[in-house]
């Protein structure tokens, strides 16, 4: 069996893609992933041989840019990727399925060749906020705010497929016209597909099927019932399969593991792939308030290159680590809350410190807080205060222990299931149906 894996996203959005590919190649399966050109991508999946096709130009150039994207660049950037079809097509190949995840453009593209080619697609979500559900609003498209004055999910949604409809409804169209495809009505819809996969924990991130709640009365006071929850989704479709995550068996460098050994546990403080603003006062704040708790600091310099101030023994930096090995020698992590991170600290049973910049951060921020494993920081700006206050609540005993408890039930295996349930649907399939799992 072939397959293809594609997404063009940061770190957060690939690592996934690495985690399914490890699995699938397990089961004697093919593998090959689309991502963007950056060089750790390139890095890490060759560390998994698994073949890398390039797709699209370096992301970490364009959200580390000086001037950040307009909303207006938003069609003419859909459009770069979308004349990555030739790339994909060539990509999908001889494969027997093709499963995009990340941002809608992109996904457009790979179900624009699976449609060419009468190839099965598949679409994947790392968070269930990006798809439709009456019990969660949309997140915000570039330049479409949600509008302040309408609280029903349901009409939300109904605006976000006018917003996607907006955004990329005529660059998408344009470009299938242009490959021989006919045009579609609904760009998100026809990309999620009506039965999307969900790949992320049912303890970290559960999914509630529109007929959970039946006959709840809206927000205006008007009763509906979950089948004129009209999206063309339909949310009972969404399978969830668990996070697509592989533990990294790839050692810790000797000198963080000698900072490590060389004292109590200490605090780690990364954003990942995020260019936060005011790096220099962050990472000062951030840094000074580890040691206000009597803690030693493991600082990542990341897209936003944080870095500390001073020469004091107390702080270690690092850059590529591997965070399965090391969130399990930490004390507490302090981090953006990317779908990733989130879910590797979870996975650690280390508590959390979030301070969501956007996107699906906020929301995880919310679900560590529920959960009772971390704090979610009030606003995208850690302070000495702030963060402070945060770390109490964290690094207290209560906190380590509701962590370590949730550690123990959270799903190990996705990659895995979501790597049988290919095989499954499509290892013995012939190409020649376009039509969604």
């Amino acid at each position: 069996m072939r397959v293809l894996l594609a997404n063009y996203d940061s770190r957060g959005g690939v690592e996934p893609l690495v985690g399914l590919a490890v699995r699938l190649r397990e089961l004697d399966a093919e593998v090959r992933v689309c991502a963007p050109p950056d060089e750790e991508f390139a890095r890490r999946l060759a560390g998994v041989g698994v073949p890398l096709v390039l797709f699209g130009r370096p992301v970490r150039a364009l959200m580390t840019a000086a001037a950040p994207p307009t909303p207006g660049g938003v069609p003419r950037r859909a459009a770069e990727l979308l004349a990555e079809f030739d790339t994909v097509a060539e990509a999908a190949e001889g494969c027997d399925v093709l499963v995009a995840t990340g941002l809608l453009p992109a996904a457009a593209c790979v179900r624009s060749v699976a449609d060419k080619l009468g190839i099965p697609y598949v679409y994947a979500s790392f968070q269930s906020v990006s798809l439709p559900s009456p019990h969660h609003p949309p997140m915000a498209r570039p330049g479409r705010p949600l509008p302040t004055d309408t609280t029903d999910n349901r009409a939300l949604w109904d605006f976000d497929a006018r917003s996607a409809n907006d955004l990329f409804g005529e660059v998408i169209n344009t470009h299938r016209t242009s490959v021989g495809l006919p045009p579609v009505a609904d760009v998100r819809d026809h990309v999620f597909t009506d039965r999307p996969w969900l790949a992320t924990d049912p303890v970290l991130d559960p999914w509630r099927s529109p007929s959970e709640g039946a006959g709840e009365v809206a927000a205006e006071g008007v009763r509906r019932e979950p089948s004129s929850f009209g999206l063309g989704l339909g949310g009972d479709g969404v399978v969830q399969t668990g996070t697509w995550i592989v533990p990294d068996e790839r050692p810790l460098a000797p000198e963080l593991t000698a900072f490590l050994d060389a004292g109590t546990p200490p605090v780690y403080v990364g954003f990942g792939s995020i260019a936060i603003g005011g790096s220099e006062d962050v990472a000062g704040a951030c840094v000074e308030a580890i040691r206000a708790h009597g803690r030693r600091v493991i600082l990542s310099r990341g897209w936003a290159e944080l870095a500390v101030l001073d020469d004091r023994d107390d702080c270690f930096v690092v850059g590529e680590a591997n965070h399965h090995a090391l969130f399990r020698r930490v004390a507490a992590v302090v981090h953006h809350g990317g779908a990733g991170t989130t879910t590797t600290a979870t996975w650690a049973g280390t508590p959390q410190v979030v301070v969501p910049q956007g996107a699906d951060q906020p929301y995880f921020a919310g679900r560590v807080a529920d959960l009772g494993i971390g704090v979610a920081h009030d606003g995208p700006t850690p302070t000495f205060e702030s963060l402070s206050t945060a770390l109490k609540v964290a690094l207290a005993s209560e906190t380590a222990a509701r962590a370590a408890e949730v550690a123990g039930v959270v799903l190990p295996d996705g990659a895995t299931r979501a790597a049988r349930l290919l095989l499954d649907t499509y290892g013995g399939e012939r190409r020649g149906s376009a039509a969604p799992v």
